[in-house]
């Protein structure tokens, strides 16, 4: 069926507005392009595992006295970061409806994340913990900041701009942490060029220019958005409780709003599957393939660059076609992606799948994002709405990164891929069931 709310009040809007908003995915894209999908998980793998004539003698690490192997240290723990932002986000959430002030919680989950991603400088062989334990808080600012910044997306665009601004925001995000990445580039392939010897510093300098590309480049988006319109706060109101009765609210409200409703069912499902992909890609192709980070480098630029593509076509096929039924066309993607990552042995095969990876990355994110604020119902209390959908989604990581990482631990992380097909083909059954849903139901 196709997707028909109600105007959303908007606070401001304006080209500029729009612009400045999407910067914010230029900044912090830096995060997830150098820290999440490449320079990182090659290094941490490198300096954790030790091999001899290109075996694996040990990939198996010690974190605070606990013998654990290493991939699955590093799901787990960016696991434990979307947990605790799952449970947190809907308090702070509260706290920014009522006292308006998104813009500060976003501020402060920006500057964590950019600080935590500067003192990865410090991570050595010699610092499992300390590099564990910065990784982790980078994510939880990564994604703390993302509740917020996702809320102004209703209030900034008005509904038949939502699609185009969301796939400005990942486009821009796209552009902007690739030009990063290719400085990092530089200093990793051809540190000879600056004189440096240690073969470690390039990747640590490279965590470090993330944070202050990330907290740089933010403050255009600071300086542009609204900080926010408090909301009357009412006799007895608690703001360590309040949040989850927002959220309370929130899923009393999904009764009424079947789409809605059941989208969000599936959103949780197909995210499971979609997330960690993306999280473990680099860790498969440095450990299952054996590929150098240059290598990897290279295939993240792909998807990057084809990605960019990917987010405004999938907004120019919602138009014609509808959100729902796009979203379900992505999703079988998406089935095809892991059964070909299983078989996937070369580098070249692994190109051509980062490419297909590309085009429905920018694009299942950008329309899941536009999706969501299309089908919510008239209300101020935006904070409060994308903190449900930032729950459902930090959840869906949560899940899916233990699940990942536990077949990973007693089996491997081909079999662990395979495994995802399920998440991906529950999120395409319901997304069925939703285009199924009588138009008179609609989101009333």
């Amino acid at each position: 069926m196709e997707i028909t709310n109600a105007s959303i009040p908007v606070v401001q809007s304006s080209k500029s507005m729009h612009r400045a908003w999407s910067m914010y995915d230029w900044a912090n894209s830096a995060y997830n392009l150098v820290i999440t999908s490449t320079i990182f998980p090659a290094y941490y793998n490198a300096i954790t595992t030790v091999s001899k004539d290109g075996k694996i003698i040990s990939d198996n690490v010690s974190f605070f006295g606990l013998n654990i192997k290493n991939s699955t240290l590093f799901d787990y723990s960016i696991a434990a970061a979307y947990l605790i932002i799952a449970l947190i986000s809907p308090i702070l959430s509260s706290i920014a409806d009522y006292k308006g002030n998104k813009k500060r919680f976003m501020q402060l989950f920006c500057y964590l994340g950019s600080l935590a991603c500067c003192c990865l400088y410090f991570f050595t062989s010699s610092t499992i913990e300390l590099g564990i334990i910065c990784s982790s808080l980078a994510a939880l600012g990564y994604c703390g900041s993302l509740v917020f910044y996702n809320a102004y997306l209703p209030e900034i665009a008005a509904e038949a701009d939502r699609d185009r601004v969301s796939a400005q925001g990942f486009a821009y995000g796209y552009v902007g942490s690739v030009l990063l990445q290719i400085i990092c580039f530089v200093f990793v392939l051809k540190p000879d060029w600056f004189g440096i010897t240690d073969s470690t510093f390039a990747p640590r300098l490279s965590f470090f220019l993330v944070g202050l590309w990330w907290a740089g480049f933010a403050q255009i988006t600071f300086l542009k958005l609204p900080k926010g319109i408090p909301l009357e706060v009412k006799a007895g109101y608690n703001v360590l409780t309040g949040g989850f009765i927002e959220l309370k609210k929130v899923s009393a409200q999904l009764k009424k709003l079947p789409v809605l409703k059941t989208y969000l069912g599936a959103f949780f499902f197909y995210s499971m599957g979609v997330q960690t992909v993306m999280l473990a890609a680099a860790l498969f192709g440095s450990k299952e393939l054996k590929m150098e980070t240059s290598q990897l480098i290279g295939v993240i630029l792909v998807i990057q660059l084809v990605a960019i593509a990917g987010a405004y076509i999938m907004a120019k096929l919602s138009d014609k076609f509808g959100n729902l039924k796009v979203l379900l066309f992505v999703v079988f993607i998406w089935i095809g992606v892991c059964i070909a990552a299983y078989y996937t042995y070369t580098a070249v095969q692994f190109y051509i799948v980062a490419a297909i990876v590309g085009l429905v990355m920018g694009g299942i994110q950008s329309l899941s994002r536009s999706t969501y604020a299309k089908l919510m119902p008239p209300t101020h209390d935006t904070a409060s709405f994308f903190s449900f959908y930032d729950v459902a989604e930090k959840l869906a990581i949560v899940f899916g990164m233990i699940s990942f990482g536990f077949i990973d631990s007693i089996l491997d992380m081909r079999s662990a891929i395979i495994a995802l097909i399920t998440f991906f083909a529950m999120g395409a059954a319901i997304l069925f069931a939703a285009l199924r849903i009588p138009a008179a139901a609609g989101n009333k």
